[in-house]
């Protein structure tokens, strides 16, 4: 460097170290604002390799990525390399501790020769001309390296450029660093992921065995719980619900009868219309089902509240509270709903099932008085619908059988008491805003 006699730097040289210097800053809040910046983690390295390259006009070189679990690093973006450049470099235990120890401080090539990385590769770093390997290491951690080949101008890298390449790493570094946070976290969220999902189908798979548990109690009714959690679960869905709700009205229906286990078997499973005190013992099994639900902590709050209250009517005739429409818990309504179409649908010992026509008829009247109307409303739209094939789905044909689908008249029956069906009862309190 040529200083004249004042120790200063000619004009013309001070001039060229003041726009290298501009130069230089130019690059890294550019490298800065790539790596910050939302595109892909491969698009953002390629780009900052590019920058690194041309702020110092270095002719060829690399970005590789640390694997620690594979102990090696993986080419992650390369520039005039070669296609014969090894894509994986493996590093050994030292190397790890050496380049970790070296921080962000450049190597040269030819003076590391001790080092095992570079006896293995040697051949390869030489071919490709690989002049300076920069570690990439964040608070201690190794998180991969650039390589770079010689400089355009044929220099050797100064003390001001290794400086340069120093801060520039940085930010790639912390690039890599945070695509490793990135992964780390989406396979977390994955493993969560799966575990959430085999604890709800054990969840699921649990309570539809104690459904058909329940169920086996009456030999007259084997099913029924399981039927009515199918249906819940369907106007859950015409309701609109999301999966969750659709889930928790299905198990709702699942355990609603979950009070009989305490019921005598012989009410149970009585040929006859049973008597007063029999009916008596029978209805207390919506309040037994509560108490049992009640205490375990269900992802579904409301599970016990359809136990307790699938029973009552919006008209305030039902049991065992004798409830007014606005008084019972959404969930018993719909639950309601599925509960009395399965038992006019399957055979009792003391009754055979009811024709469809019949049955879509005794929804329409009891809509408004037993019923909530839009619930069966919606319960209604969905035979509809999988009646006339805007669902591919079959799953009422398969609970219902192929002789209650496909009944002559059902779908103008349906139709009519579509449209016969107030929206709401003058019960119902609607939101207006």
């Amino acid at each position: 460097m040529n200083i004249n006699d004042a120790g200063t730097l000619p004009p013309n040289r001070l001039a060229a170290e003041r726009g290298k210097l501009i130069h230089t800053f130019g690059a890294l809040a550019e490298l800065g604002q790539e790596v910050s910046c939302k595109q892909s983690f491969h698009e953002t390295i390629r780009t900052s390799l590019h920058l690194i390259l041309g702020s110092l006009a270095i002719m060829r070189g690399g970005v590789a990525r640390f694997s620690r679990f594979g102990h090696e690093m993986n080419m992650v973006a390369g520039r005039g390399l070669g296609e014969e450049f090894p894509l994986s470099l493996a590093l050994c235990h030292e190397d790890e501790r050496q380049f970790t120890a070296q921080g962000m401080n450049p190597i040269e090539n030819s003076l590391a020769k001790a080092l095992p990385f570079f006896q293995v590769y040697d051949h390869s770093l030489e071919r490709a001309r690989i002049e300076l390997f920069v570690p990439l290491v964040i608070r201690g951690e190794l998180l991969g390296a650039v390589l770079l080949g010689e400089k355009a101008s044929g220099e050797r890298y100064s003390a001001h450029d290794k400086e340069v390449l120093s801060a520039m790493g940085c930010h790639i570094g912390a690039a890599i660093a945070q695509r490793n946070l990135t992964a780390e976290l989406e396979r977390r969220a994955e493993e969560n992921r799966k575990l959430y999902e085999n604890l709800r189908m054990t969840y699921k798979d649990t309570v539809k065995a104690f459904a058909a548990a329940i169920d086996r109690k009456d030999k007259y009714t084997e099913g029924h719980s399981v039927r009515v959690g199918k249906y819940s679960e369907i106007i859950g869905i015409e309701l609109g619900w999301n999966e969750e709700e659709v889930e928790g009205a299905a198990v709702a229906g699942y355990l609603h009868d979950v009070g009989k286990i305490t019921v005598e078997r012989k009410i149970i499973n009585a040929p006859y219309r049973i008597n007063a005190r029999e009916s008596t013992e029978l209805n207390k099994h919506p309040g037994v089902g509560f108490e049992i639900l009640q205490p375990i902590h269900h992802p579904y709050t409301d599970v016990p509240l359809a136990a307790k209250y699938h029973h009552e009517r919006i008209d305030g005739r039902g049991y065992p509270d004798g409830l007014y429409d606005r008084e019972i818990p959404y969930i018993a309504k719909v639950v309601s709903v599925a509960d009395s179409f399965d038992a006019m649908t399957t055979d009792r010992p003391y009754k055979r099932r009811r024709p469809p026509l019949e049955v879509v008829e005794d929804l329409q009247r009891n809509a408004g008085k037993q019923f909530a109307p839009e619930i069966v409303s919606a319960f209604m739209r969905g035979m509809l619908k999988e009646l006339t094939g805007e669902k591919k789905e079959k799953r009422l044909r398969r609970l219902l059988g192929r002789e209650f689908m496909e009944a002559e008249g059902l779908v103008p029956a349906l139709r009519n008491a579509l449209n016969g069906i107030a929206p709401t009862t003058p019960l119902t309190f609607i939101a207006l805003d």
